[in-house]
Formats: structure tokens, sequence, C-alpha cells
């Protein structure tokens, strides 16, 4: 099996896993909170975004940080909110398919970027209810904090769902 095709499974048992039990603003809070501690201890900058249904939570752009992250985060996330899926997976199921989110939806890379950093946030029993976003480092480590605070979050041993090296 190819690096590209384990990376897609671990990404699909990721976002199987990686539901929250509830979600409201102070969930989105802690998430928020966790991601910046992460990266504080890795000694990266960011930005971070939390949303519900289109509504802002959680924002913060960490020192060091340039105003076009915020436009990134912009654009993974509406990938998120289209698609209800990471952006990382969008864009790997895309590179392995040799095609494009505008070729396949019609959308603007204007708007939507298909790279890592974005990820749904998903209720139990519900679904998908919101995305959890970050940009600053490269795509697979935008990807690997979002999914190392949801894992925290939700109890859930990080071996378990994080991608191999």
């Amino acid at each position: 099996m190819s690096k590209l095709d384990q990376d897609m499974q671990r990404l699909a048992l990721q976002e199987q896993l990686l539901q929250l039990s509830q979600f409201d603003e102070t969930v989105a809070w802690d998430l928020g909170c966790r991601i910046k501690l992460i990266c504080e201890a890795r000694q990266v900058g960011v930005t971070i975004e939390v949303r519900r249904a289109k509504e802002t939570l959680f924002f913060y752009a960490m020192p060091g940080v340039v105003p076009n992250n915020s436009e990134w985060v912009r654009r993974k996330r509406n990938v998120v909110e289209l698609l209800h899926r990471s952006s990382y997976a969008v864009g790997l199921a895309h590179q392995k398919d040799n095609t494009s989110l505008p070729q396949k939806t019609g959308v603007s890379l204007n708007d939507y970027a298909e790279h890592g950093g974005s990820f749904p946030i998903r209720v139990k029993g519900v679904g998908c209810v919101g995305a959890v976003t970050v940009s600053g480092v490269p795509q697979r480590e935008d990807h690997a904090i979002v999914v190392e605070a949801l894992a925290e979050l939700c109890g859930i041993p990080l071996a378990e769902v994080a991608l191999e090296p």
C-alpha cells in the first residue's frame, strides 16, 4: 500500500473517531486554547479558528503569523463547510485522482484551499456542526496540530489516530 493510501485510510479513521459528545461555546474555547498550547510547546505560530454553523466562536492569531494566514484559514475552512471532510483528506483524494476541487465542484481557488489544516467538528448522533482550522506551518503539520487537540478533547490516544511520520 502506498504512503498516500495509508494516509487516506488514517484520515478516514480520524474523521470517524474524532467526534465530540457535545459542542458549544465552552468546548470551542477549550479546543482553541488546546491548539494554542500545543503550538506554544512546539514554538510555532499559527492562526486558529473554531466555528459552529458558520459562526466564529474562537479566533486567535499567534505572534509571528502574517495576515495571509487568516486568508488561508478562511479558504481551508470553506472546504470543510462545503464537503464535511478535512481539507487535507480532500486535497489528498484529489491528488490521488489527479484532479482538483475546482474541477470536481466548480468552486474558485480564491475561496477554497484543499490544503491540510481544517477539520470538521462532528457531534455524535448529529454530524458536522462546524470546523476547526489552523494555518501557519506546513499543511501536514497544520493538520496534525488540529488532530492532536481533538484527540485530547475526545479522550482518544493520539497514537491511534496520528498520521505516520
